[in-house]
């Protein structure tokens, strides 16, 4: 009889189809993130990159494989990237479609590098050298060049329970797992003596990272004597935000809703925030504004974006002040968006007039400091805070001590009305889970949103309205043994996994008889 098998098949295909076809898998696994959260597709997209990977038989046939799924992956995700070029579109629309070309490609070199090096395994252990390899590209991607964590390969999970295991596994070692769970599907479809073995184990695999995330998921949490925050959404497009016409409506809009009575008999809230650069001048001339703002507030204190200048140098910064004004904390963003909020060798890009689309001074933001807390009283406690872009970074989180809550303020007109804004918002809800932390996210033009440390969005507006919400905080949930011990346990398990890929001798593995290289 023939050989009909999954395996026999794949090495059948022409190696010219491979790259549409890899293209093609990695937009299917692009389909698991925001706004779609097709989480089986995209677990479908991603063993169909792994068995595209398992067919290849040279190093570079599966750098071209890992490259088009990359290319496939980033190019969807990343789609919103082409808004920032369409707020002054006759400037810069026409770097749209490269800029996003050129990132997706670029990124999609983590990946290609990842496929290289585990073609050299032994043939047996290929599968599983690759789950280690690209979980070690991923977490390469988190850190190298300042990092790019956006739309992690675990976070594909977000939609449903297993989403829950960031907590224990963190990020990366999510990721590791779903790859291992993808490994052995693949491994059990292409046959073999061993065949049963992966199929079952991937099954297992696959009931614990459901079952365990069910399980993982803590109960809604009693809010009753909880303080009150509210989050303001002013709702202003970029294209008018920094508009002089405009910006005495916009600054009105955001003290009415300061102002306007609590939602639902709630008494006055403690803390009202502010969104990213929601105030148009710098620190220093802000005292007649933040007056107006803090009598607004009264007897709550109020948290708001703005941008300062010390020394020369121009900060994107978050303030506490109260009444007076007085403002009592300051904290600077430190992880700055690169072409966004700086540019790169600046003296280059300047020979063609080219700058950051977000800076608002020449030359660009300092970085601030680093991570710090706020002291928001004995009533709220401490909060960390991150400004936009901090809040995709696992590693941003590692604070000096635990805080009480997460406070995100961010400006997603950027990232227009489709994708990016919810992309955003899904890894807010990862944070808070890693954390075992409830996070207050006001965006300029949405989603602001009340998050509980189970990564349950409890109360939310939506994006495109402007308007305030009145919500109970809810209180601190487990400390995770993911916030004890950051990613270092992590890189260590790949290194180690890496290793036994390459250069370990033994006759079990879990990738069937086939492949070679």
């Amino acid at each position: 009889m023939p050989d009909t098998s999954l395996g026999r098949r794949l090495d059948r295909l022409p190696r010219w189809s491979r790259l549409p076809i890899a293209i093609g898998a990695g937009a299917v696994m692009g389909l698991g993130q925001a706004p779609w959260d097709l989480t089986w597709l995209a677990l479908a997209g991603l063993i169909a990159a792994v068995a595209l990977f398992s067919a290849t038989r040279r190093p570079l046939d599966a750098v071209g494989v890992g490259w088009g799924v990359g290319l496939g992956y980033f190019g969807l995700v990343l789609g919103w990237v082409l808004e920032p070029f369409q707020v002054d579109a006759a400037a810069t629309g026409w770097m749209a479609p490269f800029a996003l070309f050129f990132l997706a490609a670029g990124l999609a070199l983590f990946w290609a590098l990842a496929f290289w090096g585990a073609a050299y395994a032994p043939p047996r252990r290929r599968l599983f050298a690759l789950a280690a390899c690209w979980a070690a590209a991923e977490l390469a991607r988190a850190y190298v060049f300042t990092g790019f964590a956006w739309a992690m390969v675990g976070s594909l999970w977000a939609p449903v329970t297993a989403i829950q295991w960031s907590a224990v596994l963190g990020p990366h070692g999510l990721t590791f797992v779903t790859l291992g769970l993808a490994a052995l599907a693949v491994a059990g479809l292409r046959g073999g003596r061993r065949a049963w073995r992966s199929g079952l184990g991937a099954l297992l695999l696959f009931v614990a990272l459901l079952g365990g995330g069910a399980a993982l998921v803590p109960p809604l949490q009693d809010l009753a004597d909880r303080p009150v925050v509210r989050l303001v959404q002013p709702n202003a497009p970029q294209q008018q935000k920094w508009d002089r016409a405009y910006i005495p409506m916009f600054f009105d809009r955001q003290v009415d809703f300061t102002a306007a009575p609590s939602h639902d008999g709630l008494p006055r809230p403690a803390l009202t925030v502010w969104p990213e650069t929601s105030l148009p001048m710098l620190l220093d001339h802000a005292d007649e504004a933040l007056g107006i703002v803090t009598d607004a507030a009264f007897p709550g204190e109020v948290v708001l974006g703005i941008q300062r200048e010390e020394g020369g140098a121009w900060y994107n910064s978050l303030v506490l002040a109260g009444q007076g004004p007085r403002v009592s904390q300051v904290y600077d963003k430190h992880h700055l968006v690169p072409f966004g909020e700086y540019m790169p060798a600046a003296e280059i890009f300047q020979r063609w007039n080219i700058a950051g689309l977000a800076q608002r001074a020449a030359g660009g933001y300092a970085s601030g400091p680093g991570p710090r807390l706020l002291d928001l009283g004995p009533e709220l406690g401490h909060a960390l805070p991150l400004i936009c872009y901090e809040a995709v970074f696992p590693q941003d989180l590692r604070a000096p001590g635990r805080p009480d809550l997460l406070l995100q303020i961010t400006n997603d007109a950027w990232f227009g009305t489709f994708s990016g804004p919810y992309q955003h918002l899904a890894q807010a809800r990862i944070r808070a889970i890693e954390q075992g932390l409830p996070m207050l996210r006001a965006a300029n033009t949405g989603v602001s949103a009340v998050i509980d440390g189970a990564g349950r969005v409890l109360q939310s507006l939506p994006l495109g309205e402007a308007g305030y919400l009145d919500a109970r905080l809810p209180p601190p949930l487990r400390v995770t043994p993911y916030s004890r011990m950051g990613d270092l346990p992590a890189l260590g398990l790949l290194f180690v996994l890496a290793i036994a890929a390459f250069l370990r001798r033994g006759r079990n593995s879990i990738d069937g008889p086939a492949a070679t290289t």
